[in-house]
């Protein structure tokens, strides 16, 4: 383990296109030097442009991956991405008490870059009660957060309620990204944790390479959480992780570009 800083897992869905899902969370995790390991749920048939095919793992073989790894690992945290249905997230939610994971960051994936729906309706309340309560951390966009709390929102004050709404369902922290309020020059995401309410707001980076951001800052939390960081200094380096990778974001197809990867933060330097 000298090079690697800890051990993460991300148990989510394949991005054949590699700008999201499990590519971009090992790809985060590399750059982030935590060693990488996955539990697949679904794989997709993507490319910049759209969500073509959607196959869904069996939940048995989602089991047979969790076991496999902590019962040889010592992970150190994991991160949730695409759990399209019911019984893959109670399958999912069934590994993480029996493996007693503590440093869960669950990232609700909901809609695809392109729009395509990334989970069933009747999964989300399945997300609600069996594995938000087992998260450390949950991380939902605006659109997610409206749908996880049953708000309307539309200024920041929300955010904070809907984060706060979340909050109660038994998370021990949410994080409500901003990026969807289209302010001209700045973002601002609402971190709630434990009854405290705190802002980061940033300057905007203006790009259209932004497929991948939610799974991007989901899995560099996990992967800091792995590294022994506290969850305050988590979220802090994720979200400075993800300016980096934003601003070095590209587009190598036709649509929505990924993110540059491959940046070098400063802690992670020896």
């Amino acid at each position: 383990m000298e090079i690697y800083r800890g051990i993460t897992v991300s148990i989510a869905g394949s991005d054949s296109g590699g700008g999201a899902g499990i590519q971009a969370d090992l790809k985060t995790c590399a750059a982030l030097r935590v060693f990488g390991m996955t539990v697949i749920t679904a794989l997709t048939a993507q490319n910049s442009r759209e969500v073509s095919a959607v196959w869904n793992v069996p939940r048995e073989m989602i089991r047979a991956q969790m076991d496999a790894l902590w019962s040889d690992f010592p992970v150190g945290a994991a991160k949730t991405g695409m759990l399209a249905l019911p019984e893959t997230i109670l399958e999912v939610a069934e590994g993480i008490r029996r493996w007693k994971v503590g440093n869960l960051v669950v990232d609700p994936v909901m809609i695809a870059q392109s729009g395509a729906s990334l989970i069933a309706d009747e999964a989300v309340e399945v997300l609600r009660t069996e594995l938000l309560p087992l998260a450390l951390l949950v991380t939902p966009n605006i659109p997610e957060a409206e749908r996880l709390s049953g708000m309307t929102i539309e200024s920041v004050e929300d955010m904070e309620k809907a984060a706060e709404a979340i909050g109660r369902k038994g998370p021990g922290a949410v994080l409500v990204k901003g990026g969807h309020r289209m302010q001209a020059d700045s973002v601002t995401d609402v971190f709630y944790c434990r009854g405290r309410l705190e802002r980061f707001t940033d300057s905007r980076i203006h790009t259209e390479n932004t497929h991948g951001t939610g799974c991007t800052l989901s899995a560099a939390i996990a992967a800091e959480l792995a590294s022994g960081s506290s969850l305050e200094e988590a979220v802090r380096r994720g979200r400075q992780y993800l300016r980096l990778a934003l601003k070095s974001g590209f587009r190598p197809g036709t649509g929505w570009g990924p993110l540059g990867h491959a940046v070098t933060p400063p802690w992670t330097e020896k």
